[in-house]
């Protein structure tokens, strides 16, 4: 279901570099995690052969496969790495055929038919072709190099939105064209460059798709991708359909973020900082009475912790509720006078007090019990 591609797509994104540690280090955890594939890297990088003979032990049901250019020569590199896939990347819009390649339609076909074929020869069990910038080219041709590919031996075509132009309704629509045409497994690779990647790959695979790439914190080239912690939640919490483990998402995030070089956002999906933190009064009263209300999953499933503060936007509720957590008092004639209090204080300090700070003001308010 998940292809995870932190190790290719991501060590694409400008400025990463990943040491060999760290590959196997984000390897591992995505393995732990349950994704049904992990896409280590790409033919001629640097330490591949390393980082398969690392991860091989580890990798469970996971399978690992390797990215490749449409060559027969980087495809027969490929074959001795020791993986169980291998995607081969192929162009598909006229653009890309003319400008990238050099070539025409026709000698696309052969060239993918030859790249496969050879692929098969060389014992390489299961060949996935990658259509790329598929959003962008004639969708009959496209087609056409899909069943080309499943003709030459291919297990998986995948559909690339390499420029992320793709909304939910069209991606619907393009995986209701290929599914039916292929008999073979479907894939999809969506880029993020207008915020769609996580939206489409959820609606690829609700459409009929097998496997949607992603990558941890949608890292990549320009935008990136579909975020494997987005997926892997919504999956495994929202859908409930599947059976990832998410309790160590949060963990594999921090580490991707600092190899990386790349900030999590404090309300970042699944990984940020403040995604359980409330200040709002109405927000923090009703979770007082079921968490339920207003949080879409428990933050213990993804290792994170619930913290509700008060603040400047706090109300009596809010202020009751936060007294008797903290095992505080305040006359309740003096509870719009504190409630005011704290209200000045958050503006003045522009954030949430602290609870030291909060039982501080309750105290010229009534009293703290010890």
């Amino acid at each position: 279901m998940l292809i995870d591609t932190t190790l290719r797509e991501g060590a694409q994104l400008f400025g990463a570099y990943f040491s060999l540690e760290a590959r196997e280090t984000i390897a591992c955890g995505l393995i732990a995690m349950g994704a049904e594939e992990v896409e280590i890297g790409w033919v001629g990088q640097e330490g591949i052969e390393d980082l398969a003979a690392r991860v091989r032990p580890h990798s469970g049901t996971s399978r690992l496969s390797v990215w490749s250019p449409c060559r027969e020569a980087d495809v027969r590199t490929a074959a001795g790495l020791h993986v169980d896939r291998v995607n081969i990347g192929v162009p598909v819009s006229d653009l890309h055929i003319e400008k990238r390649l050099g070539t025409d339609r026709q000698g696309l076909l052969e060239r993918l038919t030859r790249t496969v074929l050879t692929a098969g020869l060389l014992g390489i069990r299961y060949i996935s072709v990658g259509l790329e910038d598929v959003s962008r080219s004639d969708i009959d041709f496209a087609l056409t190099v899909a069943s080309a590919a499943a003709e030459a031996g291919a297990s998986r075509v995948r559909l690339s939105d390499s420029l992320g132009v793709l909304t939910p309704l069209r991606m619907q629509e393009m995986v209701g064209l290929f599914r039916p045409a292929l008999d073979i497994e479907l894939a999809v690779h969506c880029h993020d460059d207008f915020g769609m990647a996580t939206a489409n790959a959820v609606t690829a695979l609700a459409a009929g798709a097998d496997y949607a790439d992603v990558s941890v914190l949608g890292i990549g080239e320009r935008s990136g991708i579909a975020a494997t912690e987005e997926l892997a939640a919504h999956l495994c919490l929202n859908d409930t359909s599947h059976g990832y483990r998410t309790d160590g998402l949060r963990d594999l995030c921090r580490f991707v973020s600092q190899a990386a070089g790349v900030p999590i956002p404090r309300t970042k999906a699944v990984a940020g900082a403040d995604i359980f933190a409330c200040e709002s009064g109405l927000h923090a009263h009703a979770l007082s009475k079921s968490p339920k209300l207003f949080e879409p999953y428990n933050p213990a499933s993804i290792g994170a912790d619930r913290r509700v503060a008060v603040g400047g936007k706090s109300g009596v509720g809010a202020i009751a509720s936060a007294l008797s957590d903290g095992d505080l008092h305040c006359p309740r004639e003096a509870l719009p006078e504190l409630v005011s209090a704290v209200r000045r204080l958050s503006w003045e300090l522009q954030r949430p007090l602290t609870s030291r700070e909060f039982a501080g003001l309750t105290k010229g308010h009534g009293r703290a019990d010890d």
